[in-house]
């Protein structure tokens, strides 16, 4: 296992952040995921609220097994809105 893809803080206060029958194995590696900015090309499980929020409740993807791949896979994406 590459041990860097997966953290967990079961003292948060939040933990776990989102509803999941598996909380042994939820990710906190990405507590805020840095997908977010990506809007609806993020991969994730989204909505956006009746205020035109982006509400990720629902969304698993940074927390799950494979989260640290997908968020990987997207990254250059997010780094593509910084540059000037």
């Amino acid at each position: 296992m590459e041990h860097y893809k997966f953290s967990q803080n079961e003292q948060c206060e939040y933990f776990p952040c989102h509803k999941t029958d598996n909380p042994e194995q939820f990710n906190c590696l990405f507590c805020y995921c840095p997908l977010y900015a990506l809007k609806d090309k993020c991969g994730g499980n989204f909505r956006y609220n009746e205020k035109g929020i982006k509400d990720c409740t629902n969304c698993l993807k940074p927390h799950s097994e494979n989260g640290y791949e997908h968020i990987m896979s997207h990254i250059k994406d997010v780094l593509e809105l910084g540059r000037c």
